[in-house]
């Protein structure tokens, strides 16, 4: 019996095998996509895009499949294992984007758990590999329905409800009462008072004013954001030149469906905002301390995963809108 080529001793068929395997899951990546957004699934068990088994199993199934495929003529390095996945879950990204199936936001938030996934199955396959056995066309078949059976599955069971907090400060050298007034209403913010920051670069808006009716516990704050994204922010504590905090909910009924992918909508079944607050501290230099403070709610399969993100968000929102503040009193 002739041995097993190895990558050197036969350059086109390790080329071949592994351009098929990753066409193999690059095509169970987009079927896989089409399958769990489909209007059939979500009316029968609700959107099967944010569960486990579409974020952790799909991506361990495309990379399983793409080095059993691959190492049909020759085992490859440890370094193929875990880096040829990538290939198929990013093609699987560009296409779903191509076909309008998924916006920057969500394909930037899956990224890094679907390649690290997709790893972990490219190793176990080539451990299998090298352990002289190899799954049958069937059996690899058969695995293949195991996340689209259990997607929708766990799609019907109710997710877990986490509150998290995010505080963000910062110094500003100037009056107490000119803080004030830029934290209690904010005139609208021009383009260039604002850096673009990552946030606004994969999509999401960037605050543009906040308006009062009256100054009070009771007084409304009308937050608004590019695109018609508003929030309704209702006045809970004022406390002049002190504490300012408000409960906020977001306008979803005037939210156009463009403005944010559906699973990381404002007010929606997965994420909202529920409060915040501006504090201000005096310091002895002369300085203050402003702080900005919020809580937020994410009902997810993966609280942990997804609050990493929605911190991130928030910070890089709640600093951006400080910085503002800070430039507007200290050349007021």
């Amino acid at each position: 019996m002739s041995p097993i080529p190895s990558e050197t001793s036969g350059r086109f068929p390790w080329k071949r095998s592994l351009l098929t395997g990753a066409v193999i899951g690059t095509l169970f990546g987009v079927l896989f996509r089409l399958v769990a957004g489909s209007h059939f699934y979500s009316s029968y068990s609700g959107s099967m895009l944010m569960t486990v088994a579409f974020l952790v199993l799909g991506p361990f199934y495309i990379g399983f499949v793409t080095l059993q495929v691959a190492e049909e003529v020759g085992n490859r390095s440890v370094a193929v294992w875990i880096f040829a996945p990538w290939v198929p879950v990013l093609l699987s990204a560009l296409i779903s984007a191509c076909l309008l199936l998924e916006g920057a936001i969500c394909i930037v938030f899956a990224l890094p758990i679907t390649l690290l996934f997709s790893s972990f199955g490219g190793v176990l396959a080539g451990l299998i590999s090298r352990s002289d056995r190899r799954l049958s066309n069937s059996t690899l078949s058969c695995l293949a329905l195991v996340p689209l059976l259990l997607a929708p599955a766990e799609s019907l069971l109710p997710s877990p409800v986490l509150i998290r907090t995010v505080s963000s400060q910062i110094r500003i050298h100037a009056p107490v009462p000119t803080i004030w007034r830029n934290i209690e209403r904010v005139p609208t913010i021009s383009p260039a008072e604002l850096r673009t920051s990552w946030a606004q670069r994969i999509g999401f808006p960037r605050p543009v004013e906040a308006t009062l009716s009256y100054e009070g516990v009771g007084g409304i704050r009308h937050a608004t954001f590019e695109r018609g994204l508003t929030f309704i922010e209702t006045v809970t504590a004022w406390e002049p030149e002190h504490r300012l905090a408000f409960g906020i909910k977001a306008d979803t009924a005037h939210i156009p469906p463009t403005t944010l992918d559906e699973h990381v909508t404002i007010g929606g079944r997965y994420f909202d905002i529920l409060d915040g607050e501006y504090r201000v501290e005096p310091l002895a230099n002369g300085d203050v301390l402003l702080h900005l403070t919020s809580h937020q709610r994410l009902s997810t399969d993966f609280n942990g995963y997804a609050g990493f993100w929605s911190d991130a968000v928030m910070q890089n929102l709640q600093t951006s809108i400080l910085e503002v503040i800070r430039h507007r009193c200290e050349h007021a």
